[in-house]
């Protein structure tokens, strides 16, 4: 608490907020899904002991959604052996043993998820069990069209940078560059969006719904959303390193959401990869399962087999599917092609150690991102020997501003304290807005946006910053010495 910016943060007590939105509306509901999850999941056990430690799961997920929609006060995170307990629960007891609608939105959210986990991890035979995987992979297989045309897309894309490194260009080195440079926006545009599908906040997508979120009309379609914009930036500062021909050239990728959000993470890695502005991408995923439908170790292999075997996967039906009377619609033998061609892609960058998965316990702490260099010094320096550090999604952007009561004009490099001027670290956001802190907008934006339909008008509440229907993408290069 002690690195966080000293500035009110966003509480569930405050009424026109998002937080209290949330701890009231969409925690029981997502509560409420991880018992039917694990309801489901023991009736297909035969072992009378992880049935046992099924229905007891089921109890005490059933009393934290009491104790939650009753307002109890938070109690502390039983000791399952990991090194985070101790820090979620000092920081509890600084924090006064609050209620749950009277406390920080940040720690709390952090805290409930937590509090599931230990559920889980402190059982014999549901230790590595994740309660969201069966979203995760629904919600990916309803995203067919999209990935689809991203497939077809990729590989024409590396044929296309094989083929200009094979040939001598007719187009001028400014050419060139401003083609990389459009290229390089698309590719980041089109990770920014695949957040729309995030499940914590999209818990009854239906097919038609996801395919209006994705696909190159929508993302066209969604350009005129993004309200903050360093793109720009970010290409220039990328390509200065490659052009001063740094031989290791490293991004990071601090993902978001698995499924489809995954899927164009790796598309982005891909290109970067395959373009030379990297020659390694390192991804790092969750330790547990956060959020509903954030990124573990264990969803990597999950996408992966999908693409070793893709009609498999689409044409076979879940038990839901088979109820709702749905058939499979077979896979072209094209797109079948496309899909093998991003497998062994994707397969060889990583048997070549040039993407590389890296979890860390410091994503599932409860704290923003200020606390890092104080905290988690290690993964700090590590960072910094990253050249662009790639924040995905909303959490991580609440996390790198502190989830606080910034006034909106406030610049991103502010914003994000010790990570930013001076900290031997550039930052870029991909953000869809889904929560309540933003900085970086021009003065009178907030207010704009406000009177729009459903923006909050004079109501108090920045409701616009909710829906994900706009986006920010901000960057701080903190490898320029601080002024």
């Amino acid at each position: 608490m002690q690195h966080d910016p000293q500035i009110p943060p966003y509480t569930t007590a405050d009424k026109t907020s998002f937080a209290h939105t949330s701890a009231e509306a969409r925690w029981p509901v997502i509560l409420t899904g991880a018992i039917d999850d694990v309801h489901r999941a023991t009736w297909k056990t035969d072992d009378d002991e992880k049935l046992k430690e099924g229905k007891k799961i089921i109890e005490e997920l059933a009393k934290l959604k009491y104790e939650l929609q009753h307002n109890r006060q938070l109690t502390p995170v039983p000791d399952d052996g990991e090194g985070d307990v101790k820090s979620y629960n000092v920081e509890l007891e600084k924090r006064g043993s609050p209620t749950w609608f009277d406390v920080s939105w940040l720690y709390s959210e952090c805290y409930l998820y937590r509090r599931v986990n230990t559920l889980f991890s402190m059982s014999k035979h549901w230790k590595s069990y994740d309660i969201f995987e069966n979203q995760k992979m629904s919600t990916f297989k309803s995203s067919r069209p999209a990935v689809l045309e991203l497939a077809s897309r990729y590989k024409d894309l590396i044929h296309e940078i094989k083929t200009a490194n094979d040939h001598e260009s007719t187009k001028s080195p400014q050419e060139i560059e401003a083609a990389e440079e459009i290229l390089f926006m698309e590719m980041c545009e089109i990770c920014l969006w695949g957040n729309a599908t995030d499940l914590s906040l999209l818990t009854t997508l239906s097919y038609e719904d996801i395919q209006k979120l994705q696909g190159s009309s929508a993302r066209k379609a969604a350009e005129k959303n993004i309200i903050a914009n360093d793109l720009p930036a970010a290409f220039a500062a990328l390509k200065a390193v490659q052009k001063n021909g740094h031989p290791h050239r490293r991004v990071d990728i601090i993902l978001d959401n698995a499924g489809f959000e995954l899927f164009v993470d790796l598309f982005l890695a891909g290109y970067l990869l395959a373009s030379g502005l990297a020659t390694t991408v390192v991804l790092h995923p969750k330790s547990i399962p956060w959020f509903v439908s954030d990124v573990v170790p264990k969803d990597f292999g999950d996408l992966l087999g999908f693409l070793a075997d893709p009609r498999a996967f689409y044409e076979t039906l879940s038990e839901d599917e088979k109820h709702a009377g749905k058939t499979p619609e077979p896979l072209s033998d094209g797109d079948a092609e496309n899909l093998a061609f991003l497998f062994e892609s994707w397969r060889g960058f990583h048997a070549e150690g040039q993407l590389v998965i890296r979890p860390n316990r410091f994503w599932t702490m409860a704290g923003s991102f200020w606390r890092m260099p104080g905290t988690a010094s290690e993964l700090f320096e590590d960072l910094q020997e990253s050249e662009l550090v790639v924040y995905k999604g909303d959490l991580n952007y609440r996390k790198l501003t502190g989830d606080v009561m910034w006034d909106p004009t406030t610049p991103f490099v502010e914003a994000v304290g010790p990570l930013g001027k001076g900290s031997g670290m550039r930052t870029l956001a991909l953000r869809t807005c889904k929560a309540d802190v933003v900085v970086g907008l021009k003065k009178g934006e907030d207010e704009r946006l406000r009177a729009t339909e459903g923006g909050g008008g004079d109501s108090g509440a920045r409701k616009w910053a909710w829906s994900g229907k706009w986006a920010v993408v901000q960057f701080c290069d903190g490898k320029q010495k601080a002024a």
